[in-house]
């Protein structure tokens, strides 16, 4: 014989359509585009690829990305016009284990190559196109892009604004600085684009460990980590 609070239980559950739970949205969904450019040698190829795998798998990063239930990136390297090397596809991280497998495929990849010149525009088109191929939507999209110096082949990061869709997508630029100021200013000027899109500058390439750690945190945890420090 059923207890009254177990009748209860039971006519609330036939009187009430039963619902599958909703999945905890993505938080952001990453596209990486590092700098394989003619300017880039092959010791600074490295620090790149080395400085983005650690900094995937920096204990801090992970728990920022643990912090927001998991993100998804994906990377590739990029030099001229129809130069666009994968390195990572899309892959979920959602704790150590996934970073870290992040991080091996990329130090297994191999450069692309090494003697085409900076086309930005080209490379923030691919970048559109692979952001589209996400694998589910997510509540942010940003596009980060490395880079030592200006857009030197075809059309710039504007015409490449107007020829895809950016509409929802955050562009941030890791600019490696070195001697060189006008790569600051070129991407605070033509390649910043969206809502609290920035700039990480690295000193030079031993500095750009560094300066993607900062700016992975502060993609993953969006304004509030701005906010914090």
């Amino acid at each position: 014989m059923l207890t009254s609070a177990a009748l209860l239980l039971t006519v609330l559950c036939l009187a009430t359509p039963w619902t599958p739970a909703r999945a905890a949205p993505c938080s952001l969904a990453l596209v990486l585009a590092m700098d394989g450019s003619a300017s880039v040698d092959a010791r600074e190829h490295d620090l790149q690829l080395n400085g983005l795998a650690n900094a995937l798998e920096d204990p801090d990063v992970v728990g920022a990305i643990e912090a927001v239930g998991g993100i998804w990136v994906t990377s590739f390297e990029w030099s001229g016009r129809y130069q666009q090397l994968l390195q990572l596809g899309w892959q979920k991280l959602v704790d150590t284990q996934s970073a870290e497998k992040a991080a091996a495929t990329l130090r297994g990849s191999s450069r692309g190559y090494t003697e085409f010149p900076t086309a930005i525009g080209y490379a923030l088109g691919y970048a559109s196109v692979r952001m589209r191929e996400a694998p589910e939507p997510c509540d942010r999209k940003v596009v980060d892009i490395a880079g030592d110096g200006i857009n030197n082949e075809g059309f710039g990061p504007q015409s490449a604004y107007r020829a895809f869709d950016f509409s929802d997508i955050t562009v941030n630029g890791l600019v490696v600085a070195g001697q060189d100021t006008a790569p600051v200013s070129y991407y605070r000027n033509n390649v910043l684009r969206g809502p609290g899109a920035f700039i990480e500058v690295a000193e030079d390439y031993d500095d750009y460990a560094r300066a993607m750690k900062r700016k992975l945190l502060r993609e993953i945890f969006g304004s509030g980590y701005a906010a914090l420090h």
